[in-house]
């Protein structure tokens, strides 16, 4: 019974990361069966590699190698891989476990307190949101750049990453990160200035 505490005290873990941390922040429930079956899987594999005669080290490495398939089998923000290695630490924290229970239990503890706090929207930015914006102009000023995505978005730019800017197709990809909201008025006014310049060539 005692070798069933580390066990039971992941599953009550990635729970509560998937169900009471992850989901009412994000509302992604497509990766909560992902965090979950990653969690249960590597915690069975590891419980199994543990009462084996094949190296645990041997079960580590193959557990590596498919999760850097799985992460670039997808798009995942850095927000949710940091909660995909959090499932799978907790599964490995259950499944080979520690001396002490109570040393793995808060160990669990810790990783679940730790995205909890991490992830909270005091710390992260409340209301901040990021996407990649795909603009059907070539911009290389910054400040017109922040001018026409805010009126693009109704929103205020933070910050405006240029990923690709595209002299011969004229388009400019962006990773902007933005709070919802009416913008300042002088950026409205570059933004009408920039579409009627538009409009003219």
């Amino acid at each position: 019974m005692p070798n069933l505490i580390l066990p039971g005290a992941d599953l009550v873990a990635i729970l509560v990361l998937t169900a009471g941390v992850y989901l009412p922040r994000h509302r992604r429930t497509e990766l909560v069966p992902a965090f979950v079956g990653v969690n249960v899987g590597v915690l069975a594999v590891s419980m199994a590699l543990g009462s084996a005669t094949a190296s645990v080290g041997m079960g580590l490495g193959l557990f590596g190698v498919l999760s850097i398939i799985r992460l670039r089998s997808a798009e995942l923000s850095q927000r949710e891989i940091a909660y995909y290695f959090a499932s799978l630490a907790l599964g490995l924290l259950g499944g080979i476990g520690v001396g002490d229970p109570a040393l793995g239990i808060g160990l669990m503890v810790l990783i679940v307190l730790a995205l909890a706090i991490a992830d909270h929207p005091w710390i992260a930015g409340r209301g901040v949101r990021r996407e990649l914006v795909v603009l059907d102009r070539a911009v290389a000023d910054q400040a017109s750049l922040r001018a026409q995505l805010e009126g693009v978005l109704g929103a205020t730019v933070v910050t405006a990453d240029v990923v690709r800017l595209d002299l011969v197709n004229d388009s400019t990809h962006v990773e902007v990160t933005f709070r919802p909201g009416k913008p300042d008025a002088a950026p409205d006014a570059r933004v009408l200035a920039l579409r009627s310049d538009a409009g003219v060539r």
